[in-house]
């Protein structure tokens, strides 16, 4: 989800959601990043080229324009405020907010952090609301596909037993996607991926209180056995800017017999549209790098 940051509208460079996603081990090009259209505005980037990407590069015509969303100027609990008026400690948790980045350690210039993967066209933080990287986490939630029986389905071709995971339709952008969001300052991961599936999966501030204890006992039961980390780091998304980013941690939690979150009736919470199981597939477009994380 966009939780704690203004969700955008408009999702621009479909043509790439399934190609170039997180990217932190082989240090790709970043695409999304540098959109010419800034998502939920009118707002046209600095046309960046490939070879002018990276910050190395001499490039005295660079003039990218600047642009802060108004949502993130109206200073909402998430959003930092402007650099000038505070002194932000960079490369370190400052109080509650951690401003490390999985990437390692980001150059600071003239105050502000500088994005680690390069230029992006655009200054200021646009819908993000924390200079330099601003942290979210993905739960992807998966089992095996049974039939009526309760036999494990097995792909026609390569005669593997069916991966599901937990896919939410995006109401900002009509994409599907992992259900995630943003990390509460001082909140730890692992409370985030728990918290944003019951929110964006089950809908869990909606149910009565009885159904809101079941489904909390099941999916504690699930995420507190020892999710597998599938990635870390930097992620290609249309938000980022120069000084501000996306990045992330994805857990996978497998419900291996089917007994605890699988028996759940899934239902979409706010930032969602639509919520069901879907079969694992190479070809699935889904929104930023989660076609990424899948794939680990």
């Amino acid at each position: 989800s966009c939780r704690n940051t203004n969700p955008f509208s408009s999702c621009c460079c479909n043509l790439y959601m399934t190609s170039v996603g997180a990217m932190s081990s082989s240090k790709l090009l970043h695409v999304k990043s540098r959109c010419p259209l800034y998502p939920g505005s009118d707002i046209k980037r600095f046309p960046v080229p490939d070879d002018k990407v990276d910050w190395t590069r001499e490039w005295p015509q660079y003039e990218p324009v600047s642009y802060t969303a108004p949502s993130v100027l109206n200073r909402p609990q998430w959003a930092d405020p402007d650099i000038g008026s505070f002194s932000p400690h960079f490369n370190a948790v400052d109080d509650t907010v951690d401003r490390k980045s999985f990437e390692g350690n980001y150059r600071v210039e003239n105050g502000k952090p500088l994005n680690p993967f390069g230029r992006t066209g655009l200054t200021g933080r646009g819908l993000l609301g924390r200079w330099g990287p601003n942290h979210a986490a993905d739960p992807i939630v998966t089992r095996w596909k049974v039939n009526e029986s309760g036999a494990k389905t097995h792909h026609p071709v390569s005669k593997l037993p069916v991966l599901q995971f937990v896919s939410i339709k995006r109401n900002d952008c009509g994409e599907w996607a992992i259900p995630g969001g943003m990390v509460d300052p001082g909140e730890q991961v692992s409370v985030t991926l728990q918290r944003e599936f019951s929110e964006e999966a089950l809908n869990s501030l909606s149910l009565p209180p009885a159904k809101k204890e079941e489904t909390f006992k099941r999916i504690t039961e699930l995420f507190k056995s020892a999710g597998v980390q599938v990635y870390k780091g930097y992620v290609d998304d249309p938000r980022n800017t120069d000084n501000a980013w996306m990045e992330t941690v994805a857990v996978n939690f497998h419900d291996e017999s089917g007994s605890s979150v699988s028996e759940l009736p899934l239902q979409a919470g706010d930032d969602a549209g639509q919520v069901q199981w879907v079969d694992m597939d190479s070809s699935l477009a889904l929104y930023a790098s989660h076609s990424h994380f899948l794939e680990q």
